[in-house]
């Protein structure tokens, strides 16, 4: 059995759940016919004989990898012979720091649920881990997808929470960096790019949260419209809270892109700010020694009638007079606040 901190893609299995079930991937050399209690059929990087057997055994197309893939709303959602086909993006590898996504279908009819999928994501190892352990869950098909999207919409929720507190933190970061500089070394604008490093990695997980989440939407509003639900009141309820939970990830989401998108602003406005303060200090400095340097080159000219070079005090004259040629302009732009 997979631990409950799995997200990694494991080995090709068939398993199947239900009440008289053993908690076992099955061999397709010697299956022969579907136990009178199998409710879910889990297709976890089916190999070609899997996809076979299970065609054999439910009597309807499994879809394929490339078919998973397609993105139009017309091959994820439809239904064919009694069956519902219904394909989503789901994430994962969040804990591993490399968010992604990927298409899982869903197959449901008035018998069975089948999950295709190629990747192993936390809510369906938590769940089949629970349901081998209450296979009492597993006594009804519509129930068990309805309970099995909402473990997927509840880890869809707690990301958002996390990339939520991450965003609370850049802007700290950013809007609160002085405090930091006494004990930090580093200049200002090197620290703001690795704030924008951290921005970056938030954008990456941010927009995998949106895919997820509107393609999980989609996906329950075309559930809550299946005729099969009709005269179910409980799963109807159900789906109908998983939908308006969805909805307001989808807000939320936005919500979170808008505050990401003015901390990316303010990240790249102050570094412009830092870099203009430094080549302001440049500049200053410029200035400051303009007057000492133009006071040298008149004294280093050497012409034979220049009374002060052979003046006993002419030297220590010239750098009085450099140094207070330099240190009235600093006065200056001190008071200025150049400085």
């Amino acid at each position: 059995m997979p631990t409950a901190n799995a997200e990694a893609t494991t080995a090709a299995m068939l398993r199947l759940f239900g009440p008289e079930c053993t908690p076992a991937p099955i061999d397709p050399a010697h299956c022969t016919a579907l136990p009178e209690s199998t409710v879910w059929i889990d297709l976890l990087e089916p190999t070609k004989e899997e996809e076979r057997l299970a065609e054999k055994l439910l009597g309807t197309n499994i879809p394929t990898r490339e078919e998973l893939a397609e993105i139009e709303p017309s091959s994820r959602l439809y239904q064919k012979r009694g069956a519902a086909f219904m394909t989503m993006s789901v994430l994962f590898g969040v804990g591993d720091g490399q968010p992604d996504s990927d298409a899982v279908g869903f197959i449901l009819n008035d018998k069975h649920v089948v999950t295709v999928r190629y990747i192993d994501p936390k809510p369906f190892v938590v769940f089949a881990e629970h349901v081998y352990a209450e296979p009492e869950i597993a006594r009804d098909p519509k129930e068990l997808l309805v309970r099995l999207l909402d473990a997927i919409v509840d880890r869809l929720a707690d990301e958002f929470e996390v990339a939520g507190k991450d965003i609370e933190t850049i802007s700290r970061r950013i809007f609160q960096r002085h405090a930091h500089r006494s004990s930090d070394n580093k200049a200002p604008e090197m620290r703001l790019e690795a704030i924008l490093m951290r921005i970056g990695k938030v954008e990456q997980l941010l927009a995998k949260l949106r895919e997820t989440s509107v393609s999980t939407l989609r996906l329950l509003t075309f559930l809550q419209s299946l005729d099969m639900l009709e005269d179910d009141a409980t799963n109807r309820r159900h789906v109908k809270s998983l939908v308006a939970d969805a909805d307001a990830l989808n807000d939320h989401s936005n919500f979170l892109g808008d505050n990401l998108t003015f901390l990316l602003d303010a990240t790249l406005g102050l570094i412009s700010l830092e870099q203009n303060n430094v080549m302001k200090v440049f500049s200053v400095f410029a200035v400051i020694f303009m007057p000492p340097t133009l006071i040298a080159g008149v004294y280093g000219m050497n012409f034979e009638h220049m009374p002060e070079l052979k003046w006993i005090f002419g030297y220590p004259f010239a750098l009085a007079l450099m140094l207070a040629s330099a240190i009235i302009p600093f006065m200056v732009a001190r008071r200025r606040g150049w400085l």
